[in-house]
């Protein structure tokens, strides 16, 4: 039996290799193709071996400006998610508490109707009330996706905390508000702390509503590496660096709360 679990533990360790080197691997390439000339990435002779170079990294912020459209892809992915967390959280926990399931079906619907259906009526009623290029039009619009998102992480999360901690706040002489508050929210945190992590990356990811609703003023970084297509050719070395800045800080906040997403995802699956 020890032999039959040792060789299944290799096959799972290579495989389990063989995977996180697929994934692995286009990163892996992205951060070497940052550093390369047009022509080293071109060549297949230069794959891994090259003089690197830091020309890409200092284009993507001297000539292209990203530290513009960094700002502002976090004041429209740290706006969406605050606002989406304000209605989202209670609107879960009355779900949940309420056994409103009617609710939860139509917000579940419109999670899965695919974003693009919303953008021409989105694109129609900035324009009336001239809200193009302006983060409110951004913040609402990625709210649109946001929002279902948490809610639906937050339902099973709240369904799974023991009605009798609520009764307790309630005999101790709290209000409804004050047992959500003081209560609920702190015990929640791994639970508000996954959501609030997925739904910054949706939207600071997000390239369909904002190539449609920002323009100058209000580029964000994912409509921003266009600055590096052209009708002619691609600058692919400025394209990997400026894939890199938008991966990097993403990467630092999901590695820095990989602890409470394991957490809040866990809990937010076991019930009673």
């Amino acid at each position: 039996m020890n032999k039959h679990k040792k060789a299944a533990n290799l096959i799972f360790g290579a495989l389990t290799m063989v995977v996180l080197l697929l994934f692995a691997f286009p990163f892996f390439w992205m951060l070497l193709a940052s550093f390369k000339t047009q022509g080293q990435i071109m060549s297949t002779d230069q794959l891994f071996v090259f003089i690197p170079t830091m020309d890409n990294y200092t284009d993507v912020f001297k000539e292209y400006d990203f530290l513009k459209y960094i700002f502002n892809s976090f004041v429209v992915a740290l706006g969406s998610t605050l606002f989406a967390l304000l209605l989202g959280l209670p609107a879960a926990y009355a779900i949940a508490r309420h056994n409103l399931h009617k609710l939860g079906l139509v917000i579940l619907v419109a999670r899965i109707i695919p974003g693009i259906t919303f953008l021409i009526p989105w694109f129609i009623l900035f324009s009336k009330l001239e809200l193009i290029d302006s983060y409110t039009s951004l913040i609402l619009s990625h709210m649109l996706v946001g929002l279902p998102f948490i809610i639906w992480i937050m339902i099973s999360f709240f369904e799974a905390l023991p009605t009798e901690i609520e009764e307790s706040g309630l005999i101790d002489g709290c209000t409804r508000h004050q047992v959500f508050m003081r209560i609920i929210l702190p015990i929640s945190g791994p639970g508000i702390i996954t959501s609030s992590l997925l739904s910054f990356i949706f939207s600071w990811n997000n390239f369909m509503f904002s190539i449609i609703l920002a323009g100058n003023k209000t580029k964000p970084l994912p409509v921003a590496v266009f600055n590096f297509m052209s009708y002619s050719e691609i600058n692919w070395g400025g394209l990997m660096a400026a894939a890199c800045v938008i991966t990097l800080p993403v990467l630092i906040i999901a590695l820095l709360a990989q602890r409470y997403v394991v957490s809040g995802l866990a809990a937010g699956a076991v019930k009673g």
